[in-house]
């Protein structure tokens, strides 16, 4: 009896990295016809350094922007702002930082880890009951694999672990390549620097994430 080929998976979707933060005002009112425009899943909140009541004032002003747009909105790094800022979860860099928000999301918020250098590293984070994985992003002094790499790091943990994987894409084309492996391709500057405008540049990475997801359908079925 012949087994049926297994389904395949879910089209990925983009997720969407701020500038640096310092007064909301104006992502606050960009952001509503950027979310619209394309396939966004969640933005992730890269704030301008500030004490705690700052941090937790931006976060109220843009977390109902998002959600308003059926987003989740996500804080870099500052995991204990997020349940009074309105936040949905954090993203954290490193083991540590995992281990350390871990008691204060889990189970009702999202917890994504970034930071993981090796495999191992990715496997505790898995392990541990990270929401997602995240590879490709840069380093404090702004290095990062090469794309070649950050797509073979996909690859294998779409092959092989469940938790979700998210790559960090820094041009269109890396957009197109990661959306053949990855559940989630972040970009951050590449859309908000585009001299056209924030919406072109997000128009052109949902076509690229549509195109490379079309592409590892494609080779699945002749696999």
């Amino acid at each position: 009896m012949a087994t049926k080929p297994p389904p395949p998976r879910p089209a990925p979707r983009i997720y969407l990295a701020t500038p640096i933060v310092a007064d909301p005002a104006q992502i606050a009112s960009d952001l509503p016809a950027l979310l619209a425009a394309a396939d966004v899943a969640a933005v992730l909140l890269r704030l301008a350094p500030g004490d705690e009541r700052s941090i937790i004032q931006r976060t109220k002003i843009l977390a109902p922007v998002v959600q308003k747009a059926d987003a989740a909105l996500l804080i870099d790094q500052h995991f204990a702002q997020v349940a009074r800022g309105g936040a949905d979860g954090a993203n954290v860099s490193g083991i540590e930082a995992m281990q350390e928000a871990m008691p204060s999301l889990k189970p009702d918020r999202i917890l994504g880890v970034g930071g993981l250098t090796t495999r191992h590293d990715a496997m505790v984070a898995g392990e541990a009951g990270a929401d997602y994985v995240l590879f490709g992003e840069p380093d404090a002094k702004g290095e990062r694999p090469s794309p070649d790499a950050i797509f073979e790091r996909l690859q294998w943990w779409s092959e092989l672990f469940e938790p979700p994987c998210v790559g960090f894409a820094t041009t269109v084309d890396e957009a197109r390549l990661f959306a053949s492996a990855a559940d989630f391709v972040m970009v951050g500057d590449l859309v908000w620097e585009d001299t056209r405008g924030a919406k072109a540049a997000l128009l052109d990475v949902s076509t690229a994430v549509t195109q490379g997801y079309k592409t590892s359908l494609a080779a699945a079925t002749e696999g």
